[in-house]
């Protein structure tokens, strides 16, 4: 591939990911005038894209509004201390590095074997949406992308029996802290062509990325199956996300069920209802 074609591919991608990012901004109005964003950076591909991304809209946004970025160092073994430190150094940004060993309280509390990702990012939350308190910011930016999302509503259902997944926005149960995914509408894989194109410094996960056999690392095996068979499907799953009729599922606290009455005042009396029904049809 030319030179010429392999930058007209890289701006088409930040093109596509800068529209992605605006578009679920909009939608779902995630940042507002005057806001103070936390943005979380993890060290992985997605965190640094929501940066990257956002610090480009920041520039031509019809609001004003301010990123901070936070990276919790959770003092798990290896960890490259420098490396976040030394690229947000080079970014004309606010930056934050918070020290907490989180580590060490989730392998002593989860038995060997078994994943530790619900107690980490519990821990990891609780922290941040305290720091996010003491320094005024107004939302918390979380780098998770439409294909967590679809992942995630995959896994409620298979081992929860629950039908939920990643809102885009979500108030925090003590509604002190307003979340916001940027990134919702973004595909994975263009998130991993833009952190090969901009060379992030990635830094790898070794507590629960290590752990084999990841309830989530099969949901996103069957989804990549599903996507090389059906391409288009993970869009469309989004898109069945986005378009919920609770009439037609079978929560009771949901929709009235309970509650339903024939109403056949506005139905004109017809002695052949088969014929009412092709021409409903159209037929």
């Amino acid at each position: 591939m030319s030179i010429r074609k392999n930058q007209l591919e890289a701006n088409k991608l930040q093109k596509r990911l800068r529209r992605n990012v605006g578009s679920a901004i909009a939608d779902y109005n995630m940042i507002e005038e005057g806001d103070r964003v936390m943005v979380c950076l993890s060290g992985g591909k997605d965190s640094y894209a929501m940066l990257d991304i956002l610090m480009g809209l920041q520039k031509n946004a019809p609001i004003k509004f301010e990123l901070v970025a936070v990276n919790l160092d959770q003092k798990q073994p290896g960890f490259p201390e420098h490396v976040l430190p030394a690229y947000l150094d080079n970014l004309d940004i606010e930056y934050h590095i918070l020290e907490k060993d989180t580590y060490s309280i989730v392998t002593s509390k989860i038995p060997e074997g078994k994943t530790y990702c619900s107690l980490c990012s519990r821990l990891r939350r609780g922290t941040l949406y305290g720091f996010a308190e003491e320094i005024g910011a107004t939302k918390v930016a979380l780098g998770h992308h439409r294909d967590d999302i679809v992942e995630t509503l995959f896994l409620n259902m298979f081992y929860q029996g629950k039908l939920k997944a990643m809102p885009p926005k979500l108030l925090s149960d003590d509604k002190k802290n307003m979340l916001i995914r940027p990134l919702a509408y973004c595909r994975e894989t263009d998130l991993i062509a833009l952190a090969e194109l901009k060379q992030f410094p990635i830094i790898p996960c070794n507590l629960c990325g290590s752990q084999a056999g990841l309830q989530r690392n099969a949901v996103k095996d069957m989804l990549i199956q599903w996507e090389r068979q059906f391409p288009g499907r993970i869009d469309t799953i989004f898109g069945a996300i986005k378009n919920v009729s609770p009439s037609q599922l079978a929560d009771t606290e949901l929709f009235d069920f309970t509650g339903l009455e024939l109403d056949r005042s506005a139905v004109p009396v017809d002695n052949d209802p088969l014929e009412t029904h092709i021409r409903a049809l159209n037929l």
